[in-house]
Formats: structure tokens, sequence, C-alpha cells
């Protein structure tokens, strides 16, 4: 089944190969799509107060994404067996988004991203209390090793980046806990349904607070950044569901790190960012815990 609750084809020896090459590239366009993101939310929160763009990035995915799936053209969407595990996972992405765009308005976007790479090994840490997942002293180690990166890219009491690097720690860590409720939403409602109330609720907990944070756009590119949040946002997150009908998720996960490359880039040619050595460094052992604790989960199963 991929994310929408449909059920998927499974692919033939002869088509795998095949179904899997369009698997990353169509991960990889999302993970384009949410550079895209990022950097149109960066753009915006230069004019408008950064909840302002978190209420436009659902708003207008919202309205995308509704013209595919809504109660009409699928019927039970919006029933769910956990409307409270539904609320809660909700509103972690929907602090994780607001504490990334606070970021943004201080941080390059190699440095949010970097941070943000640490979700999976937070997942890993708290896989056990919560999930009963056995850690074992190679897994800890690494973990131990990723966040020692963080610390690297962050450098906190010796001058290192802007103090709005906790924005991004503690969105890192909002993100892990709504991957980690993903999880027991699975085995009680579909993925159309949880993707359905992941956005609604955003819209329904942001519009009123609007009112006191609002800031009129200067101008029409700003409105159409604004816009774009969210576009970006629905494409990205479409793209990620026909990736994942098309290819295992061990295989997709390595490229989620290739998203630093876009957003290298976009920081570039558009903001004429470039990263200190410290940020590359540490993202470079963010990256390499990561792949090793993805490594580890896909070999046999025994005590690590």
């Amino acid at each position: 089944m991929d994310m929408t609750g449909e059920t998927v084809a499974t692919p033939t020896k002869a088509e795998a190969p095949g179904r899997r090459l369009v698997g990353i590239a169509l991960m990889c366009g999302a993970l384009i799509c949410f550079a895209g993101l990022d950097s149109s939310a960066k753009w915006a929160g230069r004019s408008v107060d950064p909840l302002v763009t978190t209420w436009a990035r659902y708003t207008f995915s919202v309205v995308l994404v509704s013209f595919v799936l809504n109660p009409i053209t699928t019927p039970g969407l919006t029933r769910t067996r956990r409307p409270w595990l539904q609320i809660g996972r909700s509103l972690l992405l929907l602090v994780s988004t607001a504490l990334n765009f606070l970021a943004l308005q201080h941080l390059q976007l190699t440095q949010t991203v970097s941070i943000q790479f640490a979700a999976p090994l937070i997942i890993a840490l708290l896989g056990g209390p919560l999930l009963g997942e056995r850690i074992g002293a190679r897994r800890l180690a690494a973990v131990i090793v990723g966040f020692l990166g963080v610390l690297v890219i962050t450098r906190p009491g010796l001058g290192g980046v802007h103090p709005a690097a906790l924005y991004s720690v503690a969105g890192a860590v909002c993100y892990a806990l709504y991957n980690i409720s993903t999880r027991f939403l699975a085995a009680h409602d579909s993925s159309a349904t949880t993707l359905f109330y992941s956005g609604l609720a955003g819209v329904v907990m942001m519009t009123p607070i609007l009112p006191f944070v609002w800031t009129t756009p200067p101008d029409l590119l700003t409105w159409i950044l604004l816009g774009a949040t969210g576009v970006f946002g629905a494409i990205g997150h479409w793209l990620l569901i026909l990736a994942h009908a098309r290819a295992p998720a061990g295989v997709l996960a390595p490229f989620i790190y290739t998203q630093l490359l876009w957003m290298l880039a976009a920081g570039y040619l558009i903001f004429g960012d470039v990263p200190d050595r410290w940020t590359l460094v540490g993202a470079a052992i963010v990256i390499a815990s990561g792949l090793y604790l993805l490594y580890r989960e896909r070999g046999p199963k025994r005590a690590i």
C-alpha cells in the first residue's frame, strides 16, 4: 500500500530495477520541491511574520490537495479511529514547520536542513522507550556521534551560528516525534486520512492566530512566494507518495540527504549564502551517522 492507502501492485523482478530508478527520481524531485518551499518561506519571511508564512503554507496546500483528496472523491476519508492521536501528530508537524520558518529568518538554508537531519537520530534514540525497539551499543554510539555533528554546526557558546539554531533543534525533535506518531497511526488509519488531517489541522489551528500576527505582504512577489510554499509542499508530498509506490523505503532513504545539495544551490543562487566549513563538517558527521543507522536497520535483525 502507498501513502494514500491505495493498493500498489508489486513489481515483478524484471520491472523492479526500472521502477526503483523512477522512484529515486521522484524522491529527488520531492526534495527539490522542499528546497523550494524553504527558499520561498525564507524570502517571504523578510516581509511577513513567520506564522503568517506557516498559515499560508498549510492553506494553499490544502486548497490544492482538496481538488484530488476530499470526502467526496474518497469516501470515509474523515473517519479516524484515533482522533486525539491525529490531533497530536498534526500539532507536532505544525510546530515543527513554524519553528523551521522562524529559524530561516536568521540561518542559512544549509544550516537548518543539516540540523533537521538529526531527526532520524532522535527517532532511533526514542524508538526504545516509545516503540519498544532495542538499541544496541553501536546504534547508540552512532546517535551520539550524530549529535556531536549538530554541536559542530551550532557551536554553542563559541560564537557559532545565530541562537535561532535552537528553533531548528526543537523543530527536529518535534519532527521526530511526528514520525513516531505516524508509525502508531499507520496501524489504525489510512495514509489518506492521516494526510488529510495533517493539512486541515494546520489551517484550523493557525487561522485563529492570524489576526494577531498578520502582516500585509508589501508586494505581489511576497504573495506569490506565500502561495509557493503551499504549492511546493503539496507537490513535494505527492511526489513522495509516488516514489514510495515504486521503490522500497530502504532504497529511497539514503537519497534524503541529497536535499543538502539542493539547499546549498538555492542558498547560493537566491541568497548568496556560502556555508562555512563548520556547517559542512557537521553536516557530513550527521549524514554519516544517519547512513550508518540505516545500514544497521537494513542488516539482519540482531541486537545493535
